[in-house]
């Protein structure tokens, strides 16, 4: 089981951290991701990391400053969102997979699901 955690509404140009707590299973040996959905749109790959946190992989509009990181000891992951525009506003998705595939920014390529938590972002 994946639960997130940490969304709320912030200022254009906060910055919030997101976490994803597993239950469950051998978190440690699972690669991570998160996605984001806005109403009316597809559902976007934002960043992943695989299971040893060495493979880090970010969707373009992100990168530099959003940051994906894993505690293995804590079965957590988390995404640290600097510089928050409202273009982020979304729901943000935890997802996880036994196996990180070339398809890594494919939504159902993934085994578990969380049910997302809000991030709002005001001008």
């Amino acid at each position: 089981q994946l639960v997130e955690s940490g969304g709320g509404l912030v200022q254009d140009g906060d910055s919030l951290r997101l976490s994803c707590a597993a239950s469950g299973g051998t978190f440690s040996t699972y690669s991570v991701a998160w996605f984001r959905q806005t109403s009316g749109k597809e559902r976007e790959f934002v960043a992943a990391i695989r299971w040893s946190g060495g493979n880090t992989y970010y969707a373009d509009s992100v990168k530099a400053r959003f940051t994906i990181s894993r505690d293995n000891r804590k079965n957590t992951v988390y995404l640290q969102m600097n510089s928050l525009n409202p273009e982020d506003t979304a729901v943000y998705y935890c997802v996880a997979a036994t196996v990180l595939s070339s398809y890594y920014r494919v939504w159902s390529d993934y085994d578990y699901w969380g049910r997302g938590t809000l991030v709002t972002v005001s001008s």
